[in-house]
């Protein structure tokens, strides 16, 4: 063996590892971020009721004011609605009012001017029934009987209207008596119609 000296072992510290400081402010600086984030979304999303959150005893006052001051607004729009419904029932008060006008009293002239061309086809009528027979005589009543018809469908003066509604039925009868005669091949006479037509000429003044 040698006699030469051994070196000496000693424990020495170990060296620290090298610190990232630029890492640890990254995570710290998204964390505060996460956090800011979550607090404005919570801000803004989370109803805002009439509790007021805890810390901000001073900040209900305005809310409270704002949340009180609609209320009168709000109660009285359902008292303008409910008034204008009462203004639509006196609409049905109205509606019986409407009556018919009466019926003016027409004066002889008037009615005279009405039923004229109808009496003065009754006697040319009654003369050709008086010249014919059969069918000829048939369908001539016939129009006789249409144009006697409209004179009861005209109103006449309150001064002649006893009188006319006599004397029309009177001739009525009387086309319908020569109606038959004149269907059952027989000779009308047409005395008695005629009669009746000139008493309803008399009474309009022909």
């Amino acid at each position: 063996m040698t006699d030469e000296p051994q070196p000496e072992l000693r424990w020495a510290p170990l060296e620290p590892k090298p610190s990232n400081p630029g890492r640890v402010w990254l995570i710290v600086g998204l964390v505060v971020a996460v956090l800011v984030i979550v607090g404005v979304l919570l801000f803004f999303l989370l109803p805002r009721g009439e509790t007021p959150t805890p810390g901000a005893s001073g900040s209900p006052s305005p809310s409270a004011s704002a949340s009180t001051s609609p209320s009168p607004s709000a109660s009285a729009s359902p008292t303008q609605t409910e008034t204008p419904q009462p203004t639509a029932e006196p609409a049905p008060t109205m509606t019986p009012i409407t009556t018919p006008p009466p019926v003016a009293d027409p004066s002889v002239d008037a009615f005279r001017g009405q039923v004229q061309g109808w009496l003065d086809d009754a006697l040319t009528g009654l003369q050709i029934v008086s010249e014919s027979s059969g069918q000829d005589a048939t369908e001539v009543i016939e129009s006789l009987q249409a144009d006697a018809q409209r004179l009861g469908e005209s109103a006449p003066p309150s001064s002649i209207e006893s009188a006319w509604g006599s004397a029309l039925s009177e001739y009525d009868q009387a086309l319908s008596s020569l109606h038959s005669d004149a269907a059952a091949g027989m000779q009308p006479s047409v005395d008695s119609a005629r009669s009746a037509a000139n008493q309803l000429r008399g009474l309009v003044g022909l």
